[in-house]
């Protein structure tokens, strides 16, 4: 059994560039360069199945995001090409569409709406709109609400027979699927677009859909049901996520209370204490299959949360991006066996270099679950749409590291990180914890909860006031170093889910040691 040699529990910047790199790769050349959706790597290995409706919006508002949050160099041609896939899925009415079947060369027309892309098409004209000035992403934007608030708002629902009658769409028929696993995922992105250019119809269409969330799933008591939901996880937590992102931007403290609500109460039929969630929720449930999509929405949500002014939120994703999220994202690759491939298909080529860099579907332990080969799905998948939005999470993150405002600077996850106003060095990467402020203000420090408050030693600086959970110094000195000197301390706990435990030994909130029950491709050492 081998457990992985390069592990990241401290990095946010790297896991976010790797991430972008494994973006950068992921076109299908058989078919004109359109975003490949799925990708595994046992028991085979390859990549397959481009994806024009879903997997540009994932990946241009993960890479442009991260270029927001890090200023990073980004290949114009590779964004250019997913603004391509992205405008083809367009191409024949302003809806995110999909051609019927597998394709190659580019042929085919797209024509199939799947409800589960429409988040995915407005984040892709969203990112274009806000980050590269698209006035061809803000009209089909506009378009395609003008169509939903014609075919969908009136009964909450599709006009189906007078969207096929008027258009060249035809509407996938969803199952069992619910309104969370469908329109509601857009109210995100909705909200995005709002905000990068105040249109003022992105915001009502997401308030239009927001209260029937609200009215039917989201209840006032907080609690998940797969019958009320579905049973496609991320479609849940996204929808949270998005909820708190509409409740953040209009000042909706009656919905940020349902939201919290939900967090405190259904969120942990479906999560585990470091973060790590359930791909699907239907029981029972044959492995612990997660997905990385999910814990990133939980941490946006968290982070949300925490600017609101419920600091513990900070403590809860802080905790998660060290012990679950970071580690969980694909590294070390020498265990990828690559496959023969004497047709040269492209899906083929050089598998583990264009996935590393990716995030799948881990257990809390490793990429490898208890049970993955006598589930459903007996394979280690790393589907390209999840390194898409685990990256979206990644930057938000990055960008709630510190803060500055008002009240002055803000230190909320002791993470490594410098601006113009903080530097901040990580008690996880450093001897100790260090702040220099570049900036005059007031310095507050989150306190992690596992730290006696009076147990801490500062140098550089007047002992600071404990306030609200942060350590408070009102006049730091500008330009000099302020030492927060405290151990990481060792403790175990349990990680619980369901009926399952899994037992974890953690330094302050990384993880050393976690049962992993002789699984393959471990990410900590065994807790024996």
């Amino acid at each position: 059994m081998v457990q992985l040699r390069d592990v990241n529990t401290t990095d946010i910047g790297d896991a976010i560039r790797l991430g972008c790199q494994a973006m950068s790769r992921a076109f299908n050349a058989d078919d004109a360069d359109i975003p490949y959706g799925g990708a595994q790597v046992r028991p085979e290995a390859f990549l397959s199945g481009s994806m024009e409706g879903h997997m540009p919006g994932r990946l241009l508002n993960g890479m442009l995001a991260a270029e927001d949050a890090m200023g990073l160099d980004l290949d114009e041609e590779v964004i250019d090409k997913h603004a391509r896939a992205a405008f083809f899925s367009y191409s024949r009415a302003p809806l995110p569409l999909q051609r019927i079947g597998q394709h190659i060369n580019g042929e085919g027309d797209p024509i199939e709406l799947q409800e589960h892309n429409l988040r995915e098409g407005f984040h892709a004209l969203y990112a274009l709109t806000a980050f590269r000035k698209s006035e061809r992403a803000m009209e089909l934007a506009a378009a395609s609400i003008d169509l939903l608030f014609d075919y969908w708002v009136p009964n909450e629902q599709w006009d189906r027979v007078r969207l096929e009658r008027d258009t060249p769409v035809r509407l996938r028929d969803s199952g069992e699927g619910t309104f969370i696993q469908g329109p509601a995922r857009a109210i995100g992105p909705l909200v995005k677009l709002y905000q990068a250019t105040g249109y003022q119809p992105a915001l009502d269409l997401a308030t239009v859909l927001k209260d029937k969330a609200v009215r039917e799933f989201f209840l006032d008591d907080g609690s998940f049901a797969t019958e009320r939901f579905g049973s496609h996880v991320h479609s849940t937590t996204c929808a949270m996520s998005s909820l708190a992102q509409l409740a953040e931007c209009t000042g909706d403290a009656g919905l940020m209370q349902q939201v919290k609500r939900f967090y405190d109460g259904g969120l942990w039929d479906l999560r585990d204490q470091i973060g790590w969630s359930i791909e699907v929720s239907t029981r029972p449930t044959l492995c612990r299959r997660g997905e990385a999509n999910n814990t990133g929405d939980i941490i946006e949500t968290a982070l949300i949360l925490g600017r609101w002014g419920y600091p513990k939120y900070y403590a809860d994703a802080e905790r998660i991006l060290r012990s679950h999220l970071l580690p969980s994202q694909l590294r070390d690759v020498s265990f990828i066996v690559e496959p023969d491939n004497p047709e040269e298909v492209d899906g083929k080529r050089q598998v583990a270099h264009r996935l590393r860099g990716g995030f799948g579907f881990p257990a809390p332990y490793g990429h490898e679950p208890l049970g993955i080969w006598q589930s459903n799905k007996p394979r280690i998948g790393f589907n390209i749409d999840i390194v898409g939005g685990a990256v979206g999470s990644l930057a938000a993150a990055y960008k709630t590291v510190v803060r500055s405002d008002g009240a002055g600077h803000w230190v909320d996850m002791l993470f490594d990180c410098e601006t113009d106003a903080l530097e901040v060095q990580s008690p996880y990467t450093h001897p100790r914890l260090a702040v220099k402020v570049k900036q005059p203000g007031a310095l507050h420090v989150r306190l992690p909860p596992w730290l006696d408050g009076e147990r801490f030693n500062v140098e550089g600086a007047e002992h600071p006031v404990l306030r609200d959970g942060y350590a408070v110094i009102e006049n730091p000195p500008v330009g000099h170093w302020i030492g927060f000197a405290f151990d990481l301390p060792i403790h175990e706990t349990t990680l619980t889910w369901r009926d399952s435990a899994i037992r974890a030994r953690l330094r302050g909130d990384e993880v050393v040691a976690m049962d992993n029950f002789g699984t393959d491709l471990t990410f900590f050492p065994p807790f024996d």
